[in-house]
């Protein structure tokens, strides 16, 4: 063990009267608890200042949080409710049937999730909004706790670390809007707790359920916060055990703990990594670090940037923190290793390798510096570890206010800074610094703790809200459910026919996943999974996509819609419109196997209907008058319109959008010639419906197609009409996990296909994504170690006791 400390130091506990201090247990709870509150306040209050929802007319939903994940939380809470169409392992609402349990896993399996089931539906921005600072509240509370138990020390002082850990820069700016993040947020005290736990050989029941928990809350997160919790533990090691018996002991049982705790999250991680493997490819991009003076810059508050790392954790820690390295009262080489780690992880952030380690050995898209909440936390364990062993003294609190004024100096050349933001750090620098040097008169600990607590909220909640300022500005942003949510809502519920017929939001779309948060069964579909083999069939039928491919949109066409089984689709004007179309399982002749030739949708969707139904135009650009006229232009980013008839804007901004097949209305001949509103694209085609044909057609596929179709949760079964040969086509994409009639499904241009044997007059599939059976296996094996544990231990109950 290492030897402690003797030096005189001051106490931290702010009481001008001697009284009965609470127990240890008791005194972790109340740091815990204010560091909660004062991470809501400060979130609310900048929430409340930028004027944003729920406090003012401002869209909260920016980005990926009104375009995926509001939706999700649409689809648990009808899940929770009983009013999914679908089940935890199938969705049949999005993208013509999906896969859910990966989606499950990534963003919904958070314990806070489920929070929203006690909202009203109509309130489902309000109630991932509650949800996110909940869990912004559980971080801090989870740190604090964290901290009381690696230290004995002051619980307020505790409670405000904790906050300043769960108000960092990455926090209210990044994850704010990515509520799956803030799962790691709470995970690495959490995990770094399993190391504590580890290095005294207590909770051995306990801890792996921590570690599942939270592998199983957010993956991606929990693994950045596993690497974290890795070097915490590493430090403490080092720092409280000496021998490598010693050591490699407590290594030996938190890399265990950390392993069973994994395969415990078996059931979701495997399917979830399965299923990233066949998404659709994203953006690959390039790691290039940002400059020192914007690295720097982000120590201050009030700055915003999705491009650089969010360092920010309140001057009062932060100087903690740089007087850390000049506090004599901690012992040198407690010192060094502190300081050291927090500086390795900040150039960690900076070198290419290690960026890719700690994003799983990809560069993400979007933001890079995802893993910055760990060096927060490590930033703010660093700070406690000073302040356990006393209040640093005047001369240390100076040296640590010349790093911070020599760090923000160095980021006068950074765009990122602000003057408001320089106010801020250098006004808070000299309070905190007072403060600091106030606690150690007694009579002035009371005001000068509040005094930390005031710096610590009015930094947080500009920062905030100077990040809402940023955010809405220069990112897409949705609008929270009002009269048009409802509007459209209420007009898909009158139009339900499902199963016999799909119900299809359409576009123009409020979301990426407008049937998970509107309701129906549409094409559309944006996830991290968005599976390839989806992406490229619904592409070749003339979709659109956002997103480079990920968020897929629907055809609005009625050859796509007889395909699909898609009898009713919800107008812009909020009419429906309908169409008798084949049931969701037809049949297909015998014949050669068939594949899509070439990239015109017009051919493809006609290959995989079975019929021929367009015709070539007339004269470039002039349809027979009475058919309707469809433009396919994806590269086209400008309106485009039939002489006689309205202007359509198309989306086409290459690589990030595609635009979809347009339907521009019915053709009167040469008075609808086609009109570009802009310069025409180098690669388009008209193309013209005959209705007549698709009616035939589709009679004809009604004809041969099963005569009744019940769908489960997550699976499907049909009655084939006596006679049936050839192949029977499930409307739904040939994604991996379905198997039919007993056999793995086959694919027909890209949808679920079974080869019908001769007298088959049923088919029977059902969905099982792939590795939940290896995933449950690997979890039965942990689950069966846990029991050898409770056996070898004596049965005795974990819990978790207060810090001691």
């Amino acid at each position: 063990m290492s030897t402690t400390h003797r030096s005189p130091r001051r106490s931290l506990h702010p009481s001008p009267h001697p009284s009965p201090r609470p127990s240890p247990r008791r005194r972790s709870l109340l740091g815990s608890a204010l560091g909660a509150l004062l991470t809501a306040v400060a979130v609310c209050a900048g929430d409340a200042a930028a004027r944003v929802f729920p406090y003012g007319s401002r869209h909260r939903s920016i980005n990926d949080l009104g375009n995926q994940f509001v939706p999700f939380h649409a689809q648990l809470w009808d899940l929770l409710h009983g009013r999914a169409e679908g089940g935890l392992l199938f969705n049949w609402r999005s993208g013509y049937g999906m896969s859910f349990l990966p989606d499950l896993g990534t963003y919904l399996t958070s314990p806070f999730a489920v929070l929203v089931g006690l909202f009203p539906r109509a309130d489902i921005d309000l109630a991932v909004y509650v949800v996110t600072v909940l869990k912004m509240s559980a971080a801090a509370a989870a740190m604090a706790w964290l901290l009381r138990t690696q230290r004995r020390g002051p619980w307020w002082a505790a409670g405000l670390l904790g906050a300043s850990y769960a108000l960092c820069g990455w926090s209210v700016i990044e994850a704010s809007y990515n509520p799956m993040w803030l799962d790691g947020l709470i995970a690495f005290p959490l995990l770094c707790l399993t190391g504590e736990w580890a290095l005294r050989g207590r909770r051995v029941l306990l801890a792996p359920l921590v570690v599942a928990l939270c592998w199983t809350a957010n993956f991606y997160t929990a693994y950045m916060a596993t690497l974290g919790a890795a070097l915490v533990l590493l430090v403490r090691v080092v720092l409280t055990r000496e021998g490598a018996r010693a050591r490699s002991a407590v290594i030996a049982r938190a890399a265990g703990t950390t392993v069973l705790g994994i395969a415990l999250a078996a059931p979701v991680l495997l399917p979830l990594f399965l299923s990233s493997g066949r998404a659709y490819p994203g953006w690959v991009r390039e790691f290039l670090p940002v400059s020192w003076a914007d690295l720097f810059a982000r120590l201050l508050p009030g700055t915003y940037s999705f491009s650089s790392p969010a360092v920010f954790v309140g001057t009062g820690t932060l100087l903690l923190v740089a007087a850390l390295p000049f506090h004599r009262a901690v012992p040198r080489r407690t010192r060094l290793w502190w300081a050291g780690l927090t500086v390795a992880v900040a150039l960690s952030l900076q070198w290419a390798p290690t960026h890719l380690a700690w994003h799983l050995f990809a560069t993400p898209n979007g933001s890079p510096y995802r893993q910055t909440f760990v060096l927060a936390g490590i930033a703010v364990i660093a700070a406690w570890t000073g302040l356990a062993a006393g209040l640093p003294r005047p001369p240390a609190l100076a040296a640590g206010a010349g790093v911070l004024a020599a760090a923000g100096l160095w980021a006068h050349d950074s765009t990122l800074v602000t003057s408001s933001g320089y106010a801020l750090f250098g006004g808070g620098l000299v309070l905190a610094g007072a403060a600091w040097w106030a606690l150690r008169h007694r009579r002035l600990a009371w005001p000068a703790a509040g005094l930390l607590a005031l710096v610590l909220l009015a930094q947080a909640a500009a920062t905030t809200a100077y990040g809402h300022k940023g955010k809405l500005g220069g990112l897409d942003d949705y609008p929270s459910w009002g009269s048009a949510h409802t509007a459209r809502a209420e007009a898909l519920a009158g139009a339900e026919g499902w199963p016999a017929y799909r119900t299809d939001p359409s576009r123009p779309a409020l979301s990426g996943n407008d049937p998970l948060l509107l309701g129906g069964e549409g094409g559309s579909y944006y996830s991290s999974h968005t599976p390839e083999v989806f992406t490229r069939t619904m592409v070749a039928l003339g979709a659109g996509w956002t997103s480079r491919g990920r968020n897929v949109q629907s055809i609005d066409n009625p050859v796509t819609d007889a395909v699909f089984a898609v009898g009713a689709r919800l107008q812009p004007d909020g009419t429906v419109r309908r169409a008798q179309v084949p049931p969701l399982v037809t049949t297909r002749p015998p014949g050669a196997a068939v594949s899509y030739a070439g990239d015109s949708p017009f051919a493809n969707q006609e290959a995989l209907l079975g019929a021929r139904v367009y015709e070539d135009p007339l004269a470039p650009g002039v349809c027979r008058a009475g058919t309707e006229a469809y433009l396919w232009a994806p590269e086209y980013n400008a309106t485009a319109r039939l002489a006689d008839g309205p202007a359509f804007r198309l989306n086409g901004n290459a690589p990030r959008n595609r635009a979809a097949l347009q339907p521009m209305g019915v053709s009167r001949g040469a008075p609808s010639a086609l009109v570009f509103d802009a310069a025409p694209p180098p690669r388009w085609t008209l193309s013209c419906l005959d209705r007549a044909r698709l009616d035939t057609a589709v009679a004809a596929l009604r004809a041969t197609a099963a005569t009744s179709v019940r769908v489960g949760s997550s699976g499907i079964r049909a009655e084939l009409p006596e006679g049936a040969t050839g192949t029977a086509v499930l409307s739904v994409p040939a994604i991996s996990g379905w198997t039919c009639n007993g056999r793995p499904a086959a694919a027909h241009l890209g949808l679920v296909a079974i080869p019908l044997a001769p007298g088959t007059t049923r088919v029977s599939c059902a969905f099982r994504p792939p590795g939940l059976a290896p995933g449950a296996a690997v979890a039965g094996a942990a689950c069966l170690v846990l029991v050898l544990l409770l056996f070898v231990t004596g049965r005795r109950r974990p819990g978790l006791s207060g810090p001691g």
